[in-house]
């Protein structure tokens, strides 16, 4: 758990919790980078060898990219840059230490933010949510079967919360890397929110949203993972960051 300033204008705070698992292969980050905050959620994928150490792996690799990488003022694509190699050196250590392949692979979603405005990076089935007065008005896309399903008109949303499918993913590091990247604007009192899927594959999207309307990111935090551990026995794991 940590909570902070990060950047100029945000407040965030993290939580990863094992629900009711032994071992949590969830990872978290949140890392100040003076003018801008770097944020990040993994799941180490459930099956597979070493899905905690793969994780740990990613946000490790993300960190240090930036702490080598970052200087004040780079551009939008200097950031894209950054995330999509950070990606790949996890991705590559990952396959490294894998006993074989497919043995060991990690989602990572991230988010660099500065002077209102987030550029998220997104493989697997971790999410990034946008939430503007309550409402999410933006999210990742998930890398995933059920996914794929949804948009090809098979299954509907609900269904996906209960499809036998829906823990396999089409994208992670260590496994077959796929990236996507956006960009969002941000106003005063958004709120970004990171999770991985003990948190979004049971907890409805409008109750997320009122969760975190109009609460400090602590607050919205635990108000998260309270919910989520009412239904789910994943790990879960929220980052929640308010612009201010």
């Amino acid at each position: 758990m940590s909570g902070q300033a990060c950047g100029a204008e945000g407040i965030v705070w993290g939580i990863s919790h094992p629900g009711g698992r032994e071992r949590n292969e969830d990872a978290l980050l949140i890392l100040p980078l003076g003018d801008a905050c770097l944020l990040a959620v993994a799941d180490g994928l459930g099956g597979h060898e070493g899905g905690e150490l793969a994780s740990k792996v990613a946000v490790e690799a993300l960190r240090e990219t930036f702490e080598r990488g970052y200087t004040r003022g780079i551009g939008v694509e200097g950031v894209k840059g950054l995330l999509l190699r950070a990606y790949e050196d996890a991705h590559r250590r990952i396959v490294e230490i894998s006993p074989g392949p497919g043995k060991m692979g990690t989602t990572l979603t991230a988010a660099f933010v500065r002077n209102r405005m987030a550029v998220v990076a997104n493989s697997g089935d971790s999410r990034a949510y946008l939430v503007q007065e309550g409402k999410i008005v933006a999210r990742t896309r998930d890398h995933s079967v059920v996914q794929e399903l949804i948009e090809r008109g098979i299954i509907s949303g609900e269904e996906a919360r209960e499809h036998p499918m829906r823990h396999v993913v089409t994208k992670a590091l260590g496994v077959d890397l796929g990236v996507d990247t956006y960009v969002w604007e941000l106003k005063a009192g958004d709120v970004l929110l990171l999770s991985t899927d003990g948190l979004h594959d049971y907890i409805d999207e409008g109750i997320i949203g009122k969760l975190v309307f109009g609460s400090d990111p602590r607050t919205a935090a635990e108000a998260l993972i309270g919910e989520a551990l009412k239904v789910t026995e994943d790990n879960v794991t929220v980052v929640v960051f308010r612009e201010v």
